[in-house]
């Protein structure tokens, strides 16, 4: 079954929980125990309605203040598709989190209480899902229910988020508008008689006929070798199989392939899934290769069609969000994992720092600060085969790895 991911953000209070948790009651997703639960709490409390933000606020802070720290992932299944769902915090101390969860998303949903609008929060929100390229953003405008309904406030809010968007770089987004009330249930899994000036799709509507092949921003195949299968058995003697992920695109049959950093050339003899053969591995699975020549590959080299090569470079310039408490600063050293292969790295300038809300950006940073987001620039002590962030989210993406704590410390996309 086909599996969605999709990302969620909104200011304190918008309702980005109670959404989640009235998607996951409407879609009977809700285990007895967790309704049951919700219903008890729900009723402690002196509400006449139930509580469905208390289906995904995990943690004890969470349910306390009423809104979303950590990042919480979600699952749930309808007859059409699988989903993942990202929880994302959308307070500007958690932007980190907020990049954590949008970073791997095919697909977003930016809620906007009708009350009070667009406001900088939803700037932040709308600038990190242009920064991450996701293709296809829902903006759920929510507690339709507290502004009575109004055609009226939908159509001047969905002005001024259009505004909004006449500042984004990255121009090649489906945006969607949809009223709602989470709450209520108004336009969530539910079509609403409440609303009968609004005729498209409600949210899950929508999600359910998402077509993956256009949300994703790349066909360029990639093949990062994760392990070299030699069974040497007697059935399998001379086999000699690349274990790995796709990425990107498809691979097949008969490819005219390079390897990476050899450069060595050959062609996809087989493709196996377990004791399988298939003709074609599809974007994102998970496969064997094996090549019609006697390859030299190991762990951290790249599969590749011989037309479509990646950079290979020491040096590269990427976006960071900053992560950690202690500061970036230059001459600072690092390791860059990009996908399974780990380079030593130095810090060689601040380009600038980058205001998350669209009002430009500050070109006499000396260091970032936790949750900054700023154009770096790196030395490698050894190439990577990568690609601009723009034309592979996968492969044009890296995280920073503190050297000493060996914590993450921050999250890089390759210009």
């Amino acid at each position: 079954m086909e599996v969605l991911k999709i990302a969620t953000a909104g200011s304190v209070d918008d309702g980005k929980s109670t959404l989640i948790g009235r998607i996951l009651y409407d879609t009977k997703s809700l285990t007895t125990d967790k309704l049951e639960a919700i219903e008890k709490t729900s009723k402690q409390k002196g509400y006449d309605y139930l509580d469905f933000s208390l289906a995904t606020d995990g943690l004890v802070a969470e349910r306390e203040q009423g809104i979303t720290i950590d990042v919480a992932h979600i699952y749930f299944s309808t007859a059409n598709k699988s989903y993942i769902v990202a929880d994302t915090p959308g307070h500007v101390e958690y932007t980190r989190n907020m990049v954590t969860g949008a970073s791997t998303s095919q697909a977003s949903i930016i809620l906007i209480d009708a009350r009070k609008g667009v406001i900088e929060q939803t700037y932040r929100h709308f600038f990190i899902n242009n920064l991450l390229r996701i293709k296809d953003i829902v903006v759920a405008i929510n507690k339709m229910d507290l502004v009575d309904y109004s055609e009226e406030v939908f159509n001047a809010i969905k002005k001024d988020f259009e505004a909004l968007m006449e500042q984004r770089e990255y121009s090649d987004q489906n945006i969607s508008f949809i009223p709602i009330s989470a709450l209520k249930g108004d336009n969530v899994v539910n079509a609403s008689d409440k609303m009968p000036w609004y005729k498209s799709k409600t949210v899950l509507g929508h999600l359910e006929q998402l077509d993956k092949k256009n949300i994703f921003n790349s066909g360029t195949a990639r093949f990062p070798v994760q392990a070299v299968v030699r069974p040497k058995t007697e059935d399998f003697h001379d086999f000699r199989g690349y274990q790995g992920k796709v990425y990107g695109g498809d691979l097949n049959v008969g490819d005219d392939i390079v390897v990476l950093p050899s450069k060595t050339t050959s062609k996809i003899k087989e493709i196996y899934f377990y004791n399988e053969k298939y003709d074609t591995a599809a974007r994102r699975s998970s496969v064997t290769i094996t090549l019609e020549d006697d390859v030299n590959i190991s762990r951290g080299d790249m599969i590749v069609k011989s037309d479509d090569l990646p950079q290979i470079n020491k040096s590269l310039n990427a976006v960071v969000c900053w992560m950690d408490s202690t500061a970036l600063k230059p001459n600072n050293k690092y390791t860059v994992q990009h996908g399974v292969n780990k380079v030593l790295a130095i810090v060689t300038d601040i380009e600038h720092k980058i205001n998350p809300d669209f009002s430009g950006i500050d070109k006499e940073a000396a260091q970032l600060e936790v949750n900054d987001i700023a154009l770096v620039s790196f030395k490698l002590n050894r190439p990577i085969f990568s690609d601009r962030f723009q034309d592979h989210r996968t492969n044009g993406s890296f995280i920073l790895i503190d050297n000493n704590t060996n914590n993450t410390v921050g999250a890089g996309f390759i210009q």
